[in-house]
């Protein structure tokens, strides 16, 4: 059994004295690990950080073994090592792939949003952070809990959406809201497409994609979300 791959590492353990147990977001086959013989290693550390993008060949003699991997390193992504904030938002996502997908699934869709992220956040871009948050609304709908966010639940129009449900993820108006707009998380509009996110927008959208990511979590693996992802946000709520 083999196959050739390339994606973007997600973590790494130590595998016996010399080895690494590497954790891959792939393009054709999802989270996927392997060992890598030497791993361990000064001259393997490098390319195999987390967030590394690599090119990898799968091997083993059956295909539900743990198998080994060969890894050729394409773009390590070193830039987000110089800002702390681009470091924390790419462990984050490294972190949230990890304990979010099922193993050896392939998500083409949620790949194919997830590099250019890792892009822009090695690369420090200034508009990263809202990137983040908009990947974290598609993971959302990658795990079947997306949001609906064109009409309001409560009288179907479009205009005025102001809230979402925390039980349904269903957008609200301020008129459907009514009594129980404080009981609701209140919707950015950047989250709508409506104008440039405020640092105040920020922290709205990532308390929505939130809650309904520690609800996941606790549906689906009785688990408390990364804490990669609390120091994000933590770093993201600083800059105000």
């Amino acid at each position: 059994m083999d196959w050739q791959d390339h994606g973007t590492i997600l973590s790494l353990r130590p595998h016996g004295e010399t080895s690494a147990i590497v954790e891959v977001f792939t393009e054709g086959h999802g989270r996927h690990a392997g060992v890598v013989r030497g791993g361990a290693s000064r001259k393997m550390a490098a390319a195999l950080q987390p967030g590394s993008h690599v090119a990898v060949v799968w091997r083993a003699r059956l295909h539900d073994q743990l198998g080994t991997y060969t890894v050729e390193p394409l773009r390590s992504r070193a830039g987000a090592m110089s800002d702390r904030l681009a470091l924390l938002g790419l462990n984050a996502v490294c972190a949230l792939l990890a304990f979010a997908l099922p193993e050896r699934a392939p998500h083409p869709a949620l790949y194919a949003a997830t590099e250019p992220l890792f892009e822009v956040i090695a690369a420090a871009h200034p508009g990263w952070i809202v990137d983040y948050l908009h990947w974290e609304i598609a993971l959302l709908d990658e795990l079947g809990v997306g949001l609906a966010l064109s009409h309001c639940a409560v009288t179907g129009t479009r205009d005025d959406l102001a809230f979402v449900s925390p039980k349904t993820g269903r957008a609200v108006s301020r008129a459907g809201a009514g009594d129980w707009a404080p009981r609701l998380l209140p919707l950015p509009p950047c989250l709508l497409g409506q104008g440039p996110a405020t640092l105040v927008e920020i922290g709205q959208g990532l308390r929505i994609s939130g809650h309904f990511l520690e609800r996941f979590a606790a549906e689906h693996s009785h688990r408390a979300l990364p804490e990669a992802r609390n120091r994000l946000i933590d770093g993201i709520a600083r800059l105000g």
